[in-house]
């Protein structure tokens, strides 16, 4: 490829840079083969890597897909953020909402708001569940959760504490062989509830923010809470501050963005 791909890197639920959640963003003309999106995932070395097309169907307005630097991954909340900041503040969008194609999450919308950005998800709902003892064995635990849920695709433990949501030292070379993620979580102290969420076998052992994972604390808070509109913190090293809200079987995920860097790829 003669001429250069531009790709933004954005620092995704974060009111300054060096906080929130990094991704990187590709705006393409066309889908690139599917092992050249992989390997660009893999060379940008962040938790995800989003790429969207424009799409002309009369509903939606781009295709968007998200990779780590391992695999393709369902959804994505925080690289949905930091494209959606993209497409707004530095390609000249102007509608007030943007409609997302995904091919494994249905539609996805995302509403500005000022500096704030909405994300409008499908609420996944967890479910109670036995963890198997190379699990339990793994997380390291030194307080016994108070609840265990599970999602399809991830473990969900619920302290009493935000301390002990801290406290959590897993073993990550465990980890990193499993095919499930895993989320602590406990009611804040300075917000309505916080959490952590590991994903070791995607390459990064601790996600900074994670969008998706609150798809499935979004119900369970909104059921334990009694309460629909939270706010809600993610105890990792970056830190990261979320609106959120339940609304039926969708969940609004708000969050700011700040640009990091921006250039061109060339391959």
């Amino acid at each position: 490829m003669d001429t250069g791909v531009k790709f933004y890197q954005v620092d995704a639920f974060a009111d300054k840079v060096f906080t929130g959640n990094p991704a990187c963003v590709v705006p393409l003309d066309a889908w690139l083969p599917d092992d050249v999106l992989l390997r660009m995932a893999k060379e940008h070395n962040q938790s995800e890597t989003a790429y969207f097309v424009p799409v002309d169907d009369g509903v939606h307005d781009f295709e968007l897909r998200w990779f780590t630097p391992a695999d393709e991954v369902d959804l994505c909340g925080h690289a949905t953020l930091a494209s959606s900041f993209v497409i707004f503040t530095q390609l000249g969008f102007q509608k007030d909402v943007i409609c997302f194609k995904t091919r494994f999450a249905g539609d996805l919308f995302v509403r500005r708001d000022g500096m704030w950005f909405e994300l409008d998800f499908p609420a996944r709902p967890p479910v109670a569940a036995t963890p198997d003892a190379a699990l339990m064995e793994a997380m390291r635990f030194t307080v016994a959760p108070i609840d265990i849920v599970r999602t399809e695709r991830d473990w969900y433990f619920v302290f009493e504490t935000a301390e002990q949501v801290r406290q959590v030292a897993p073993d990550f070379m465990v980890l990193a062989k499993r095919q499930d993620w895993q989320c602590v979580t406990s009611r804040g102290d300075d917000c309505d509830f916080v959490s952590r969420f590991f994903t070791a076998d995607a390459g990064i052992v601790e996600d900074p923010v994670t969008g998706s994972t609150h798809c499935a604390l979004i119900p369970y808070w909104a059921g334990k809470l009694g309460q629909t509109r939270m706010s809600a913190k993610q105890l990792s090293a970056r830190g990261g501050q979320l609106r959120v809200a339940l609304e039926g079987a969708r969940v609004k995920i708000a969050g700011q963005a700040q640009l990091y860097s921006k250039g061109e790829i060339f391959l």
